[in-house]
């Protein structure tokens, strides 16, 4: 037996031999290894209580909504009215952004499900979306194989630009209600012209595992193209083993060793990746799976769980920021339906990451019932390596909301939760229609949030504007942490009967200590503690001054002034809390559902009303000048 000198004597002759002879000694614990190829090293755990988590939030993330489902009135939608909206992907080319989503009437993986595409010449916003991979049709005297009921578009990867920068789109057809495996059918592929318009449709892979071919398909295989550029920049998509592992749990041709996972492939699903500094490829799928490629693909370590990334059945999305930094975005809560918020964590190696922020902590109404229409933000996508770089340093993400609406968010570059220095936004500055610079804006179609040109063009201020009937326009500015915060702005509503504008200062974890509101009768209140006071009338159409001096030590109270007179002196806080660093303005009442409790599965009718917009309601907001001690 050795004694313990000769066990450390051992060791340390076994390591000098191995640098003696040129060995690089790897423990199998070693994080950035293919043991553990990523890994969180932060604190932070999502609260699944709470949309947000209880999470601080990253500066200044601007969410759009790119499609809001319309059932009774399809062409303020998609022209079909369908309600199922999933699995967008995302990219930038010819100066202009691209989504594709599948799309079907009202359940996952119920036929008929096709494929759309929206565009936006900013990402903010977005055009009507059209089909671009169709319901699929079989050829004459080919049957829907038994157990199956339909056919139906699904994706994992939508966009490849090639090398001689042609923009081709991409989509998988299978059978529902399964369409990988024994169900699949092949990928398609076509390309996107510079001017809009999209060429013909053929297939670039076939489930060749099904006897599918040119034979029994609808549509013809690439190389009978005439067009012999679209040809080679398809025959450089299927060289790209890398891009093309996008495909893998989808493609069930096994005709060649074209993936290199083996029966391993079987089990993992939604690959991304992306290039570490030392130039090794990370590859993330769902479930908190992950693996290392150091050939671009071509041979991939064995997938691993990484067991700090918590998650459930979402997807993962990993990259390079602009700064040099890495990002990765996932759910980090664990329960399968439920699958909010969306975060972030960022780190300097694309190894190890820290600093968990909310990026969407969102989760409005579900307006139509839907088979598997899991809550929240989910399955979110960034622009794949090669796809485009917009202007500017800004990450953009793509993802469904409740697997009913497709939304795009901006995440300013460095990623960060604080804020240092006082806060003087008078948006004078800013373009109107343009970047809200400094907020975080949730923005649905019906509900939206922009600079406007009120009172003037010299004058600007920030509006929000409501119609939406089970939504609402937020804006936050977060400023930097305090305990002693005065919070002075304008406030112009354009109505005093109909509408509510919440205006919240909160803490980190979004708790609330000050509350008041603009009612839909014409007055302001607050809360004093647990006690409702009516403060005064509002008119329409007239500028208030608010000054809001806070004390947020854990006794504190808080004091507020309109037009110079004070309204409420020193009010209890509604909830205690150590410091304060968010200021939010909502045109809606504060909600925490849907959640644990809410069903989920239950078929239930749409909610009354769903489609047809509110009385709008307009709120102006200007001169914002907050500092804290």
């Amino acid at each position: 037996m050795w004694t313990t000198n000769q066990q450390m004597n051992k060791r340390l002759i076994t390591y000098c031999l191995c640098l003696m002879a040129g060995c690089r000694l790897t423990l199998l614990s070693q994080t950035g290894s293919a043991s553990e190829p990523v890994r969180y090293v932060g604190g932070e755990i999502a609260d699944p209580t709470v949309h947000d988590g209880k999470l601080r939030w990253a500066v200044g993330v601007d969410s759009r909504q790119v499609v809001r489902a319309n059932r009774t009135h399809p062409e303020k939608a998609d022209g079909f009215g369908w309600t199922y909206n999933h699995a967008p992907n995302i990219c930038y080319w010819n100066n202009r952004f691209y989504v594709e989503y599948i799309s079907g009437e009202a359940d996952e993986h119920v036929a008929p499900v096709h494929d759309m595409l929206s565009t936006s010449d900013d990402g903010r916003h977005w055009s009507k979306p059209e089909v671009v991979f169709p319901v699929y049709e079989a050829p004459d005297g080919v049957k829907i194989p038994e157990g199956y009921t339909g056919y139906m578009m699904h994706q994992r990867m939508g966009f490849y630009v090639a090398p001689d920068g042609r923009l081709l789109v991409s989509g998988f057809y299978g059978h529902t209600d399964h369409p990988f495996g024994k169900g699949g059918i092949g990928r398609v592929v076509r390309e996107i012209y510079k001017d809009g318009s999209y060429g013909p449709i053929y297939f670039i892979r076939y489930s060749s595992y099904n006897h599918w071919d040119g034979s029994n398909t609808a549509y013809p295989f690439f190389t009978r193209s005439k067009d012999a550029g679209f040809v080679k920049a398809c025959q450089d998509l299927l060289a790209n083993k890398l891009v093309t592992l996008q495909w893998l749990d989808e493609d069930t041709g096994k005709d060649d060793n074209y993936y290199p996972l083996g029966a391993m492939r079987d089990s993992l699903e939604a690959t991304c990746f992306y290039h570490r500094k030392d130039g090794k490829t990370v590859l993330l799928w769902k479930k908190s799976m992950a693996a290392l490629s150091d050939d671009n693909g071509a041979t991939v370590s064995h997938p691993v769980k990484s067991p700090t990334l918590i998650m459930p059945g979402g997807k993962n999305w990993g990259q390079r920021t602009a700064d040099g930094r890495y990002a990765m975005v996932y759910n980090p809560i664990a329960t399968q339906e439920y699958r909010y918020p969306l975060i972030a964590v960022t780190g300097d190696d694309g190894t190890i990451y820290d600093n968990m922020v909310v990026v969407q902590g969102e989760v409005p109404p579900r307006r139509f019932f839907g088979r598997w229409k899991d809550f929240g933000p989910n399955y979110t996508r960034g622009i794949v390596e090669g796809n485009g770089t917009p202007p500017g340093s800004d990450m953009w993400l793509t993802y469904s909301m409740n697997k009913e609406d497709i939304w795009v968010s901006r995440v300013p570059v460095p990623v960060k939760y604080g804020v240092d220095g006082d806060v003087h936004d008078h948006f004078n500055n800013m373009k109107v229609g343009g970047a809200i610079i400094g907020w975080n804006v949730y923005a649905p179609k019906w509900a939206s949030v922009e600079v406007a040109a009120f009172p003037d063009a010299k004058n600007k201020s920030l509006e929000l504007a409501d119609s939406d009937p089970y939504d609402y326009a937020k804006a936050v500015r977060i400023f930097q942490t305090g305990t002693h915060v005065e919070l002075k702005f304008k406030i112009c509503p354009k109505q005093n009967d109909r509408g509510i504008m919440k205006i919240e200062v909160n803490d980190r974890y979004g708790n609330r200590p000050v509350r008041l509101w603009f009612n839909e009768k014409g007055y302001l209140y607050a809360l004093d503690g647990s006690e409702v006071k009516r403060l005064q009338k509002y008119e329409s159409g007239q500028w208030y001054d608010v000054d809001l001096e806070v004390n947020a030590s854990l006794n504190g109270c808080f004091s507020l002034s309109v037009n110079g007179k004070k309204v409420l002196e020193n009010a209890r806080l509604t909830e205690a809390v150590k410091s304060v660093e968010r200021f939010s303005f909502c045109t809606g009442e504060y909600r925490n559902k849907p959640d644990r409790g809410t069903p989920n599965q239950q078929p239930a009718p749409p909610l009354p009303g769903a489609d047809e917009p509110a009385s709008r309601a307009v709120y102006y907001i200007d001169n914002v000048d907050i500092i804290s001690k």
